[in-house]
Formats: C-alpha cells, structure tokens, sequence
C-alpha cells in the first residue's frame, strides 16, 4: 500500500492537490489511463479529464480510485475538499446542465423564481442583468443559451417534470406589467402538456425544511437519480445515494402540503386573469 504523503510540499489549493495525487498515483503504479479505465469499468477518458483538471468526477469514482491504488480514503478526502473550493461551483453546474440534458425525469422546487426550464426570455434577461451581467453581446449569448436549454421540455421523448413553486413565486412580479403577463401565460401553456406538472406550495403550508433551497432532482437514464441543491450563492451536486434519499423525502413531505395540479392551474389562470386586468399604465 501506498504511504500517506504529507501535503508540506504539495499543491495546498484543493483541485490542483487532487490533480496532483491523481497523477503522481497512477505514474507510481505504471498503469495508463486505458488500464484504469479497463480495471474500473469507466471509459478510460474519464481520467484523462480529471487528471487534466477538466472534471472531478464523482466520490464514487474517488473511491473506487482508492481502492485501487491501495490508499484507503485519500483520495475521496481530497475530492471532498476539491468539490467544496468556490471554483468548483461554475464546473458543478456545467455537470448538471449536461446530466440535464440526459434525464428521463425532472422534480424541482422553487422557493423565489420560475423555474429555468420554464422562463420566458424576458424573465431570463431580468434574472441574468440582476446577476451582474450588463446589456450587451454576453447577455444576449446567455439569454438565448437559456432558451436553447428550454427546449427539452418539448422535444420528442422530452422528460417527465414536475415542479413545486412557492407561492412567492407568482407574487414576485416582473416590472414590466407585459412581460410579466407573458410569464403567467407561459406557465399555463406549460400545464398542458403531457410530460409537465405544476404544483403551487401555498404561503398557509407555513415554513417548511426546503423553504431557501432551490433543489432539483435529475432521473437518469441508467436508473439512478441526483440532486441539484443551491442557494443564492452557492450550489452543489450531491450523487450519493444517502444524500440524495434524504432529500427526497423532504421533496415528497413538501409535495404533501401542495395544491393539487388542478388547484395550482386554477391559482395560475385566476393570476394571469387579475393582470389582463390591469390597467394599461399599471405595473
């Protein structure tokens, strides 16, 4: 068995520390990265990108890793300490939206915003400006990569989603009276096809265990299911099963206090009725 190195001499970022040991491990074992892959059962590419830091991979990875090379947690130590470094969260969500793309099923709650796959452009550009970005080409680039993301909802063999929305949700209005009104009329429209379901968590259900935390749950098509979980500032992958079970639960006791699909329509359509009904002048 490999001896644990001290780290005194080593990277002490956590990603580059990670990258490191990947490396140095796999050059002391004189293996190729095809070998790894064989011994595992990964494509062998996989390794190639976590030891040219384009990913991290999974604890699962990291530990099967570990026992591999003979060195007990290590190597899941170090990932853990990788996955909570803040530069990690850009590449953590480019994970998800790739695991998006490949889901068979969708659940999510939203306890502020409409939800992404359900945004109108203009809700996008709202939400984009208030997150720093200016007017201009990088906007419009991200504006419109958002919309492309929208579509899986509606191509053929889209996945199954569900959606549990906070009442807040509906009462945070756009500025714009229009667009807002757009927005109401999108999430109707969403409520009437088949693979979409729209549940509205009502201000009496009181404060409940996922009130700030917008979670997202992805079934993949190999049957095993993640979690995405973000705060304002912050988000996180979580893969393993424990963590991801226990979030479910919390999902399902939520969905126990919801209104019904029918109730939230209901709620939606008489929303989107009371602002046709504005004013024209009015915001």
């Amino acid at each position: 068995m490999p001896p644990r190195r001290a780290v005194t001499g080593r990277s002490q970022e956590p990603r580059q520390r990670f990258i490191e040991e990947l490396r140095l491990l796999r050059a002391q074992k004189g293996v190729s990265l095809r070998q790894v892959g064989e011994a595992l059962g990964w494509d062998w590419s996989l390794f190639g990108k976590m030891e040219g830091g384009q990913t991290i991979g999974s604890p699962e990875v990291a530990q099967a890793l570990d026992q591999y090379y003979g060195t007990g947690d290590l190597l899941l130590t170090l990932w853990e300490l990788a996955a909570g470094d803040p530069k990690q969260f850009k590449e953590r969500y480019r994970r998800y939206m790739t695991l998006e793309a490949e889901a068979t099923g969708i659940q999510k709650y939203s306890p502020s915003v409409v939800p992404g796959l359900l945004q109108t452009k203009a809700y996008v550009r709202r939400m984009l400006i208030l997150g720093g970005l200016s007017p201009g080409v990088e906007l419009d680039e991200q504006v419109e990569a958002r919309m492309n993301r929208r579509k899986i909802l509606s191509d053929d063999g889209g996945p199954q989603f569900r959606a549990i929305l906070d009442e807040t949700v509906l009462c945070r209005a756009l500025p714009d009276r229009g667009e807002w009104q757009d927005q109401l009329k999108h999430l109707n429209e969403a409520i009437q096809q088949d693979n979409v379901t729209l549940q509205v968590l009502p201000f009496a259900a009181g404060l409940c265990e996922m009130s700030n935390t917008d979670t997202s749950f992805l079934r993949l098509p190999e049957g095993r299911t993640v979690a995405w979980v973000e705060t304002g500032y912050d988000g996180k992958l979580v893969e393993e099963n424990a963590g991801v079970e226990r979030l479910q639960f919390s999902y399902d006791r939520l969905r126990d206090h919801a209104l019904s699909p029918c109730e939230s329509a209901e709620l939606i359509q008489r929303l989107l009725e009371e602002v046709q009904c504005l004013p024209l002048d009015s915001k």
